[in-house]
């Protein structure tokens, strides 16, 4: 029979993916959302779309039975694919679309009574003749027989749900006093997640690795397998990344696992796609796990190896096509060919660093990535749209595919650095640091990878800058600047002109070279001998500071540093630092003031830079501890200050000594005192103290205290010609 209309029993990226295929093959497509649903896109990608269940509900209808029943008579389905999850795996769904002549598109009834449980499908197993891990015999109806059979067995144990698999109803025993409460949870998480609090108890194998094996077959009796996966990676028996093919098992163990799994299915004659799951010893012991009768979260990389598209296949296998029809083109096992490597990781909305917490809300930022080998299976991932908190917490897939496992290794690390998601946390910074993992990229990973190595939960904490910058500038536009009162739309800012200088010339010579090259004791005599007036600049610090309030950032100095440094290499320094700078740059600026010291010593590398430091109150307003201001000048020196200008708005000398002596003893730069000139020595009548004896005394003992260079500071703007001419003769 050839499908008209599907409808897909399920939400998210396996909804879309399921109408992807349908659309290839011209099929009409019907989804079904739940009121919380409402805006995802699964409903959006198909044709036609029908709410289930009540607005109060958010989870529950996807599992109704009857009301899918019902949406599916009423608008004249024929058939419905389960997907993966919710009902993909109960038998009496398949039955009751049998009973209404609608097309189950998985194996028959039957075949998912055998496998789907997995206390059943176990004895299938044995009578195949397929290793089995010990299990319980008993049906666990209490917490009684659940101890019984554990103490027969023997610790450690596992608990597992009969109905379903994806980690939901899994608890590891390793002592018989944790037995009662993690049975309870078991059985409590089964019932939510599948509708069945069956659990069963088997031997738990430590570190074994997990393979499956992707099997395919038709109404005909014709049965394959697409190789095997590794989902070895997983946490708390949730997969996190699959590999295909499986790396470092020997080929003749793959082989044996094929068999295995092939035998399995013939047993009940399988006849649709499904995944037969074992785990494999440190001595490549084989041991069955459970069949899933459906399609798998990880189908992509299987997809990628092979280049069978799995749900088409099912889709025809439905229809009762055979597996070597024109429109399969599976004509044996032999043409099944791997020929490349390939990863999939899940992009989910969780924590790592908060064990995995899950995260909800609205995402504010999302781009996605692409590129050579990448294929994308997204959900509901879009600016704008809420991640709610009764759902999965799985976003995106990405299968990466190359020549080998460094190669789609490397493609999915640059897939995840070109992601950006922002407004709920991820666990990108996590996949990232698996996939560069040592133990992964040679790929010997177990189920215990991610408890063993703590290492895996170290991250490097992400900026945000683009976001910070949105948010900033949309508070701006819609609230306005707290520091701009009025705004006169009437006035622009001029556009400043940089001077003209040659980008690709190399750096001439100024006094920072010279300094570097003759050492401070032969630079100061070489400034003692030098007849021509030196000019310090201060526009990048007094003068801002005094017309603008310092608000001139980083980013507009080194617009012109390199301009300045390549066309004045003769200005002796640079006052660019210090003073009330390094306050306001930190408090209203808002950046980091060592940056911005280190950002234009590398644009001017070739004139002196000077700082202004404040004696004891270094660039405070309040004295520090002696050795504060001594580590200060220090670490000052060592990102790029050449010059400390010292002063103290007293003049008092032993507030400048500390200071001075740090630039002798901690660093290769000057230390340029600094007199505050305070009155007219030129008028005794006003300036009894303040007389010429005061200001070359004070210059007398600083000169004692180590300064190299003296500076006059002329704070409130007293000091005239004539009297700096004397000042300096003198």
């Amino acid at each position: 029979m050839t499908i008209q209309k599907l409808l897909v029993a399920n939400r998210g990226e396996i909804a879309i993916r399921i109408f992807r295929a349908a659309v290839e093959l011209d099929i009409k497509t019907v989804a079904i959302y739940t009121y919380e649903d409402r805006y995802s896109l699964h409903r959006y990608k198909a044709d036609e779309s029908y709410q289930i269940g009540k607005e109060n509900n958010p989870l529950k209808p996807y599992l109704d039975i009857e009301e899918i029943i019902y949406v599916s008579k009423n608008n004249k389905v024929d058939a419905i694919h389960p997907g993966y999850g919710f009902l993909s795996e109960n038998a009496q769904f398949a039955q009751r679309c049998r009973e209404e002549g609608i097309i189950f598109i998985g194996p028959d009834p039957e075949i998912m009574q055998q496998l789907g449980d997995k206390v059943m499908a176990k004895k299938v197993a044995i009578a195949a003749k397929v290793p089995i891990i010990e299990d319980s015999k008993e049906e666990l109806s209490s917490y009684s027989v659940a101890k019984s059979e554990a103490l027969r067995i023997g610790f450690p144990i596992m608990l597992k749900a009969a109905a379903g698999g994806g980690g939901r109803g899994m608890r590891v025993v390793r002592e018989l006093d944790q037995l009662e409460k993690l049975f309870n949870e078991a059985r409590n998480e089964a019932k939510v997640a599948f509708g069945d609090d069956t659990i069963f108890i088997e031997k738990y194998i430590d570190q074994p690795r997990h393979i499956e094996v992707q099997i395919m077959g038709d109404k005909h009796g014709n049965l394959v397998h697409l190789h095997e996966r590794d989902c070895s990676v997983q946490r708390r028996f949730q997969k996190v990344i699959e590999m295909a093919p499986a790396p470092a098992i020997s080929n003749k163990t793959k082989t044996q696992i094929h068999q295995y799994a092939l035998n399995i299915c013939q047993q009940v004659n399988y006849n649709n796609v499904g995944t037969v799951e074992f785990l494999v010893d440190k001595d490549e012991q084989i041991y069955f796990i459970e069949v899933n009768p459906r399609i798998q979260v990880e189908h992509t990389v299987t997809e990628a190896v092979t280049g069978i598209d799995i749900v088409k296949c099912q889709i025809r296998i439905a229809e009762g096509l055979p597996l070597n029809s024109q429109e399969i083109n599976i004509p044996n096992q032999d043409s099944i060919k791997v020929d490349r490597f390939a990863i999939q990781v899940r992009i989910t909305t969780e924590d790592p660093a908060n064990g995995f917490k899950p995260d909800h809300g609205t995402i504010i930022a999302y781009r996605n990535a692409g590129g050579a080998g990448i294929r994308l299976d997204e959900g509901s991932a879009y600016p704008n749209v809420k991640i709610s908190p009764f759902f999965d917490s799985l976003l995106v897939k990405i299968t990466a595919h190359g020549r080998n496992l460094a190669e789609a290794s490397e493609r999915m690390q640059r897939v995840l650095k070109e992601f950006r998601i922002r407004g709920v946390k991820t666990n990108i910074s996590f996949l990232e640091n698996v996939l560069k993992h040592p133990t992964f990229l040679e790929g010997k990973t177990n189920v215990n990878f991610i408890d063993t190595h703590p290492e895996l939960f170290q991250f490097r904490k992400k900026l945000d800058r683009g976001t910070k910058a949105l948010m900033y500038i949309a508070d701006i536009t819609v609230n306005g600047n707290p520091d701009v009162k009025f705004v006169d739309p009437k006035k622009t800012f001029k556009t400043p002109l940089v001077p003209d200088y040659n980008k690709y010339s190399n750096f001439p010579s100024g006094t920072k070279n010279l300094l570097t090259d003759l050492g401070r004791t032969k630079f100061i005599d070489w400034l003692k001998n030098e007849k021509p007036i030196h000019y310090t600049d201060c526009t990048w610090r007094d003068a801002h500071q005094s017309l603008l309030a310092t608000r001139v950032r980083t980013l507009d100095i080194l617009k012109v540093a390199e301009s300045y440094a390549k066309n004045n290499p003769e200005v002796f320094s640079l006052e660019m630092w210090g003073g009330a700078t390094f306050d306001v740059t930190l408090r209203f600026l808002h950046e980091n003031p060592w940056h911005r010291l280190k950002l234009l010593r590398e644009a001017v590398p070739n004139i002196l830079f000077q700082m202004l430091i404040r004696g004891s109150n270094a660039v405070g307003y309040k004295a520090y501890p002696d050795n504060l201001v001594q580590k200060f000048i220090e670490e000052s020196s060592k990102e790029g200050i050449d010059i400390f200008r010292i002063f103290d708005s007293l003049n008092w000398i032993e507030g400048m000594r500390v200071s001075i002596e740090a630039v002798n003893q901690r660093t290769p730069g000057l230390a340029e005192a600094c007199i505050c000139y305070t009155g007219d020595f030129l008028d005794p009548e006003k300036n009894h103290k303040f007389n010429l004896n005061y200001y070359l005394d004070l210059a007398k003992q600083l000169e004692d205290a180590g300064a190299h260079i003296l500076g006059i500071k002329d704070m409130a703007g007293l000091l005239k010609p004539i009297q700096a001419e004397i000042l300096v003769k003198e």
